[in-house]
């Protein structure tokens, strides 16, 4: 399963003008720059300073799985952070996102109505309020039910309630989440 948190993540990367670095002696030379010092960057990978320095170098290229995996989170969420921060500003004031995602959807309606839960494929648009309160939660390190409590209010009001123009006082829940795809 999609995270949300993931996926407003790499919503944010469509943003990015140019590609990360690809080899490993040039995003630790990245991440030696931005942490200002070969200590800083071996603390927060786990590994010896003098390792940092070999790949600075060059003379290590080829990391090993646990920390070639490490080395692109990082990297990945430190570049370009004007950018994202643009991304971002637009996406919570004037564009929005659009939500991709297929799970199982139901509903608490008036009783004697027959809402089962079933699996659907939506794809809406969700105005810059519902952008604003899914970065707010992240930001703030929601829980990832929390994130998607949130998604499943925006989808019941925009898809289901059609901006709360019909079927009012309609619940939605959002569960076995199969898959997400948020972009801005």
């Amino acid at each position: 399963m999609d995270s949300v948190g993931d996926s407003l993540d790499r919503a944010l990367e469509q943003a990015f003008t140019r590609p990360i670095p690809r080899s490993a002696p040039a995003r630790m030379r990245f991440l030696v720059k931005q942490l200002k010092g070969t200590r800083p960057v071996a603390e927060l990978l786990g590994v010896s300073q003098r390792t940092v320095e070999r790949y600075v170098t060059g003379q290590l290229k080829h990391p090993r799985r646990e920390l070639a995996a490490s080395l692109e989170r990082e990297v990945r969420s430190r570049w370009q952070p004007q950018v994202r921060a643009r991304a971002k500003q637009k996406a919570v004031t004037t564009d929005g996102l659009v939500f991709a995602t297929r799970g199982r959807f139901g509903f608490t309606a008036a009783p004697g109505t027959t809402d089962d839960a079933r699996v659907r494929d939506i794809t809406q648009a969700l105005p810059p309020r519902w952008a604003e309160r899914l970065f707010e939660a992240r930001d703030a390190g929601a829980a990832e039910d929390q994130l998607l409590r949130i998604a499943a209010e925006g989808l019941g009001e925009m898809y289901f309630r059609a901006d709360n123009t019909r079927a009012q006082g309609l619940d939605v829940e959002f569960t076995d989440v199969e898959q997400i795809d948020i972009s801005l």
